[in-house]
């Protein structure tokens, strides 16, 4: 009776739909990033290399939700060299985004505050992850210094969420300049990635988590070379403006083609 209480529940209530769908998401993540902590430590050093296994763990998830994503533009990811990667950032749902196209010996810069979630934090710290306070903003731009001084030695690239939070609306918010401070500083370039808008089968307003399709679009690079820190302020809002016209158009060819599938 329970099993066929529950399952009526999970068919013809969003909410419920909802909460099942989201503790999977978080189970999911959890019990993986734990056993890569409890099995692994032994044998694995903290190293970029080993972001491939949160992205191993992470990946099939899409398929359980019934998410579609589609990418454009990934030949602009075809670069040997070390770069920046900026995105938009909407949703808890995001990482699927990421583990989708994220590129060899890249790695996110993720608020200081997932290091201590135990051996979830321990396996974002094998895997290289940056770990920043942002209310510590001289602490953070040290950190992102010495980052930046490493990158071309460890041919490393860099993630980063420049809108600083989760945002929801149709406007990206103003970009922190953190991640064009570190690319300036590298002298590497920036790729802009942005990715279309989950509100035509996701809402944790409404408790509202069906399938559908996700469009992730990789713009081309753009380079800091010879650029210096007066010029950051003028890069940040070009690119900025780049993401938000791609935003606007990629979310108008989700919507038709979902509107076509329907």
């Amino acid at each position: 009776i329970l099993v066929v209480g529950i399952s009526v529940l999970y068919r013809w209530s969003t909410t419920f739909n909802f909460y099942c769908k989201m503790a999977l998401f978080f189970g999911w993540c959890a019990f993986w990033t734990a056993n890569m902590s409890i099995y692994l430590t032994p044998v694995l050093r903290r190293n970029p290399d080993n972001m491939w296994l949160l992205r191993t763990f992470i990946w099939p998830l899409k398929h359980f939700y019934g998410i579609k994503i589609a990418v454009q533009g990934s030949e602009n990811l075809n670069m040997k060299e070390p770069y920046v990667m900026v995105c938009n950032h909407q949703t808890y749902l995001d990482l699927l985004g990421m583990m989708e196209i994220i590129p060899d010996r890249c790695v996110p810069v993720a608020k200081r505050e997932l290091l201590y979630w135990g051996l979830v934090g321990h396996a974002c710290w094998l895997s290289g992850m940056i770990f920043i306070d942002r209310r510590k903003k001289d602490e953070a731009r040290e950190i992102l210094r010495r980052a930046a001084q490493t990158m071309w030695r460890e041919n490393t690239r860099i993630w980063v969420y420049p809108e600083g939070t989760r945002n929801k609306e149709k406007t990206l918010l103003p970009f922190k300049r953190g991640a064009f401070h570190l690319a300036v500083q590298a002298q590497v370039p920036i790729v802009p990635v942005v990715i279309s808008s989950y509100r035509d089968f996701y809402c944790s307003k409404e408790k509202r988590f069906a399938a559908g399709n996700l469009t992730i679009r990789i713009l081309p690079k753009v380079e800091t070379k010879n650029l210096g820190p007066e010029d950051i302020p003028a890069l940040t809002d070009s690119i900025r403006n780049k993401m938000q016209d791609t935003y606007n158009e990629i979310c108008g060819e989700t919507s038709r083609g979902e509107d076509a599938r329907l």
